[in-house]
């Protein structure tokens, strides 16, 4: 049985019967070709309320719902994975939403700041795969032990950061645009860019393992979730960055 780190693909995908041959089974270039079909979908949101911002001068009240919806659909696609084909793309059109809202309320308090995040994130991702495939960085045990841990200790700080906004307060310093908080920021950017080691490593595993049809539309789900969130990140430390000249 395969084993992977990687948060979004878990023991319980890798099921009984995984290694036997089938000819309708996964891909990496069938897999690629929805990672393309989920950026479309994603770009497609993204610009609708991108537009509609610029238009009206507000961000569109689809925000909270399609933040809400996104969370479930990824829920529902980590623990449904046979589910990936249906749930994969509408969670790529509520994300798509979340980027052009989050992106366009920045851009007009730091002009130019949306391009700089999209540019930085694509060069992040261009690196990190020339890198895994040139054999610099490895997708070994320990590798993925660190990161996942890693992962896990952010997404438990966000956590925590939510519940304490609840009750009018938060962790200090870490969502500032002083040193701490941009050294966290800095430091969580790094964390979703080796996560795109796990990702690439789950697609040849699963390649390998001669894996159903549909774990193409999971691991593209599970390369999206990490650019999308490699994306937010950088996005928000650059806008730490402006507010701190």
């Amino acid at each position: 049985m395969i084993r992977s780190s990687n948060p979004t693909f878990s023991k319980a995908i890798y099921g009984k019967g995984m290694s036997a041959a089938s000819v309708d089974s996964m891909t990496i270039s069938g897999a690629v070709n929805k990672c393309f079909i989920m950026l479309a979908l994603m770009l497609a949101s993204a610009f609708y309320v991108w537009n509609d911002f610029v238009n009206s001068g507000q961000v569109t009240t689809l925000l909270i719902p399609c933040a809400i919806l996104g969370l479930i659909l990824a829920l529902i696609t980590c623990f449904k994975h046979t589910w990936a084909p249906y749930t994969s793309p509408l969670y790529a059109l509520c994300e798509g939403v979340l980027l052009g809202g989050m992106s366009a309320m920045l851009e007009a308090k730091f002009p130019g700041i949306a391009i700089q995040a999209v540019g930085i994130t694509f060069a992040t991702f261009l690196a990190m795969l020339l890198a895994y495939r040139g054999g610099f960085i490895r997708a070994t045990e320990k590798f993925k032990s660190v990161i996942t841990a890693a992962t896990l200790g952010i997404m438990l700080v966000y956590v925590a950061s939510m519940i304490l906004g609840f009750f009018g307060t938060t962790i200090p310093m870490i969502h500032e645009s002083g040193i701490i908080g941009i050294g966290f920021s800095l430091f969580v950017v790094v964390i979703a860019a080796l996560n795109l080691v796990l990702d690439f490593d789950s697609f040849e595993q699963c390649e390998r393992a001669r894996a159903p049809k549909h774990m193409e539309w999971y691991c593209a789900f599970g390369l999206t979730v990490t650019l999308v969130w490699l994306y937010f990140e950088v996005l928000i430390l650059l806008a730490k960055l402006r507010s701190s000249e």
